[in-house]
């Protein structure tokens, strides 16, 4: 008897755990009530921008009522919705970084957790949540050149400005207050360049203020940066009035970063170098114009010629 109440003890045991496993097979094989979850990785929500609130995302295998919550390391910290009734399919919420007073949570990693009423199950989500509030710094800028002529002879055509930042983000460049370029990608060393252009047509001749702004990945923005004052220059004349006697010598300071410059003057015309252009004054006495161009780009002086001194 002793022998065949052991056999049925044994029996039972290896039924009752083959039972068990099979729950436990079966628990492992069912579907998740949610899936295809995306999860918004960092914001700020101090930003005052796109980025300002927490964008969850998932979707639901058939209808339920839902408790969507916010935990730091297991503590709720923030309640979301509270058996709020969804639809099968897809379900976005939206997080201020905010309590449940209303107070902005400190720095950190939060993760978004899902209760799923009828099914009885409580889902927090692997992927973390961090808000950033914190802006990027921009250091040691270099910007070069400080005379630029984009007229296309690839010669100082570009303005290259060179930072570093605090954090990785992309930098924005301001040419006199409006945005002329921004870089692709979050970097903590950049380069950004102006072809001093603006909707393809080059800028008139004279000086711009540069400065730079930078955001994070959060969508926290810096200070700019002080103006940088650069010069936009295709051909200068060191003087706008010049005055001679006839048939006399003069000069003037002829300023372009081209190979050559064209000069007119009173029915003659040539061609020098930049740099100290020295004609000789018309033979006959008036109002002449000097007119010197370089790529498409022109300067012009008055001449004054008086009657030569005897």
């Amino acid at each position: 008897m002793a022998r065949i109440a052991s056999t049925v003890l044994v029996v039972a045991l290896l039924a009752a755990t083959a039972a068990a496993f099979a729950l436990t097979q079966g628990l492992k094989l069912q579907k998740s009530p949610i899936f295809g979850t995306r999860v918004q990785p960092v914001f700020s929500p101090v930003c005052e921008c796109p980025k300002e609130t927490a964008r969850i995302a998932f979707k639901l295998r058939k209808a339920d009522r839902l408790d969507i919550s916010i935990v730091d390391g297991g503590e709720v910290v923030r309640t979301i919705e509270r058996g709020k009734r969804y639809p099968k399919g897809p379900v976005v919420i939206r997080w201020d970084g905010r309590d449940d007073t209303g107070r902005i949570l400190p720095e950190g990693d939060y993760r978004p957790r899902i209760h799923v009423r009828s099914e009885h199950q409580t889902i927090t989500l692997p992927n973390p949540i961090r808000i950033d509030v914190t802006p990027p710094v921009i250091q040691d800028v270099t910007v070069r050149p400080r005379v630029i002529s984009p007229d296309g002879d690839r010669r100082s055509d570009k303005l290259t400005v060179h930072y570093r930042l605090s954090e990785d983000g992309r930098g924005v460049l301001f040419v006199n207050g409006k945005r002329r370029a921004l870089t692709r990608f979050p970097r903590t060393q950049e380069t950004i360049v102006w072809n001093g252009k603006v909707r393809g047509r080059p800028v008139r001749q004279g000086v711009y203020a540069i400065q730079l702004l930078a955001f994070d990945q959060a969508g926290n923005r810096s200070a700019r940066t002080p103006a940088v004052p650069i010069a936009v220059r295709y051909v200068a004349l060191g003087r706008d009035r010049i005055t001679a006697a006839a048939g006399a010598p003069f000069a003037v300071r002829v300023s372009s970063d081209a190979v050559r410059v064209r000069w007119t003057l009173g029915g003659r015309s040539g061609f020098a170098r930049p740099g100290t252009l020295r004609l000789l004054a018309p033979l006959q006495k008036g109002r002449f114009t000097l007119t010197v161009s370089a790529n498409g780009h022109t300067a012009r002086a008055a001449v004054f010629v008086r009657e030569p001194l005897r």
